[in-house]
């Protein structure tokens, strides 16, 4: 038995940045969001913005619904953080509804 057997064996797939943004536009529309050009608006305000970057996605998350928002900057590198973007989408999505 190798060492890599010890480990079961299996290696996550490559991250395709060009696939992932794709698959993340996709469930942003499905979560109702207005797709403009790279960003993502909710009642006309702007939420978030993708752009590609070397081997990953560039992330602008809003902190709070607002005209002119503060931003979280993330780095889409992995399926597990692509998972993560849409999760903590959604629930800053359900908590600005709260903020309404």
């Amino acid at each position: 038995m190798a060492a890599d057997d010890d480990a079961g064996g299996f290696a996550p797939p490559p991250f395709r940045p060009d696939e992932a943004l794709v698959q993340i536009r996709r469930a942003l529309r499905d979560l109702k969001l207005a797709e403009r050009g790279n960003a993502y608006e909710l009642r006309g305000k702007r939420v978030l913005e993708l752009a590609p970057a070397e081997g990953a996605i560039a992330v602008k998350l809003a902190r709070r619904l607002m005209l002119t928002p503060e931003w979280d900057r993330l780095a889409v590198k992995s399926a597990v953080e692509q998972r993560k973007l849409i999760d903590e989408v959604k629930k800053r999505l359900a908590r600005w509804e709260h903020e309404d």
